[in-house]
This record gives C-alpha cells, sequence and structure tokens, in this order.
C-alpha cells in the first residue's frame, strides 16, 4: 500500500513539472529520484564544505573577502531540511535540491527568484562596507540606491513614470535595508536584471555569475561554487530562489546523475534546474 501511494506521488509530481520540463528531462527527473547523488557530506554546513569536489577538480581560487568566498561559504540549514514557502507551507516538490541556504524567507511574499539573489548580493555589500554600490534599476529602468532611500528618498510611481523626492526622515539602519529591498522586490525582478546586468560568455564564468531568462514569468539562478581539472574544464553549483516567495537551495543536476550537484555551464545548452528549464538564456554578472 505505502509502494502504491508513493508511486503516484511521483507520477503527479512529475506531470506537474511536465509543464515546464521537455520529455528527456522528465526521464532525467525519475533517474535524479532513484540514484543516490554523489559528492555530498551530508555533516557539513557550507556550500562549499557540503559539496565534495568531483574525481580530477579542484576549485578555483579566489581572494578572501571576495564575494565569490562569501557564496562559497554560505552557512546551510542541516542536511534533508525542506523547501518552505512564504506561508510556511511545505513546496510540493522536494526532490530536487541538496541543501537549504539559511535565509528567512519574508512572510510578506515578495523575496522570489530574482529578489532572493538580489538579497544575497546586497546583504554581502552590507557586510563588506560596501553600501555606497547597493542599488538595482526598477523594470522602468530607473535606478534606486540604498544611499538616496537611507537619506529618505521614495520613489512616485505612476505608470512607466518615477520620480523620486524626500518624503522620509534619514534612516541607515538595517532595518530601514530590508523595507529598502522589499521595495526593490516589488519594482524589479528577471526584466530589469536581463537589462541591466552586464552579459558573460561561458568561458568566462565564475562564482556569483548568474542564468537568467528575463520576463514574465522569468527565471535566474546564481553559481555558488566552482571547479576545474587539469584541461581547463569547469563545473559548478547552482543556488536559486523561487516564485512562490521559498527557501533559497542548491539544486541538484537532473540531467546527469553522476556529476550532480555540479553542472557544465554552456551558451545555448538547455539546463534543467529542479522546477524550471533555462533554453534561450544567457548570463550575466552583478556590477
Amino acid at each position: 500500500m505505502k509502494k502504491s501511494l508513493l508511486t503516484f506521488f511521483v507520477i503527479l509530481t512529475l506531470v506537474l513539472l511536465a509543464y515546464q520540463l521537455k520529455p528527456k528531462t522528465i526521464t532525467h527527473l525519475v533517474n535524479a529520484i532513484s540514484k543516490k547523488v554523489n559528492n555530498i557530506d551530508k555533516d557539513s554546513l557550507t556550500i562549499a564544505s557540503r559539496v565534495n569536489q568531483p574525481k580530477g577538480y579542484k576549485r578555483v581560487t579566489y581572494p578572501k573577502g571576495s564575494f565569490q568566498e562569501y557564496l562559497r561559504k554560505y552557512k546551510l540549514k542541516p542536511f534533508g531540511s525542506k523547501i518552505i514557502n512564504y506561508d510556511n507551507t511545505e513546496y510540493f516538490w522536494q526532490k530536487g535540491h541538496i541543501g537549504v541556504l539559511d535565509i528567512l524567507v519574508p512572510k510578506n511574499g515578495l523575496q522570489q527568484c530574482a529578489d532572493a539573489l538580489i538579497r544575497i548580493r546586497s546583504e554581502y555589500l552590507w557586510d563588506t562596507n560596501r553600501k555606497n554600490d547597493i542599488g538595482f534599476n526598477f523594470t522602468s529602468g530607473h535606478y534606486c540606491s540604498w544611499i538616496k532611500y537611507a537619506e529618505g528618498f521614495r520613489p512616485k510611481i505612476k505608470g512607466n513614470k518615477v520620480t523620486f523626492s524626500k518624503t522620509a526622515s534619514v534612516n541607515h539602519t538595517k532595518n530601514n535595508f530590508y523595507k529598502y529591498l522589499n521595495l526593490i522586490y516589488m519594482y524589479s525582478g528577471t526584466l530589469s536584471m536581463y537589462h541591466e546586468l552586464e552579459s558573460v560568455e561561458s568561458k568566462n564564468l565564475k562564482i556569483g555569475d548568474m542564468l537568467i531568462k528575463g520576463g514574465s514569468p522569468g527565471h535566474i539562478v546564481m553559481i555558488a561554487d566552482e571547479v576545474v581539472n587539469d584541461k581547463a574544464e569547469k563545473l559548478f553549483l547552482l543556488v536559486q530562489g523561487n516564485t512562490p516567495a521559498q527557501s533559497v537551495h542548491l539544486v541538484k543536476n537532473l540531467e546527469d546523475s553522476e556529476i550532480s550537484p555540479w553542472y557544465d555551464l554552456k551558451m545555448n545548452a538547455v539546463i534543467p534546474v529542479s522546477n524550471y528549464t533555462f533554453y534561450d538564456s544567457k548570463f550575466v554578472r552583478f556590477k
């Protein structure tokens, strides 16, 4: 009876995912469920220590204090932690990740896929005393900086017309910083990031770069670790948020269970990431 129920729920999950994934990818999803993921250290609580480097590869070195090292050492929740939606319900698909990042999911539902990565980048800049660099474009193209927000400037938005005026008191606190991020979450997203951020060729990818499909809906994932072999071939780990807003998580590679959760990222490749498949996408980098 238990086997029958398990089979039913697996089939139901695959049917739901079929709206996003091609038949070949669904086959790989079945394989991902049935096969044990290699390269995992279940007792470790950072991205770099949770996932071992594949045989023949070594981690690419980055400077101490860099955004790359910040991501690599990002804290994870204990192995087996579930992806939780903003309303404290469990996400229906729990078979596509091997780690959950220790990031609070606001109950307002605003911190979706692009927003989660905006938060990670912004918190890094905050923590490294680069607050002047925190700023993002709205989908309208208007730039909104944290410093101006902290000085009391607020946007007045009417259609695609945006004006800023000083309507609030000066407030440089962390609590106000998160209010600023909520504003960014409302008016920025994959479409604004697709047009705003610098494009990157796959041969030049590094930790912190992102694979993006801009639009409504669109999707975005971020490179969280990087290894290289003697042939200069690279593999990468990917993290993502999602819509609805939910736990940011480290994804499995559903196409290749032998190297999972590592990915071989190439331009114009079909890349499935648990709940989404990238086709006509590009790689971008934060300024």
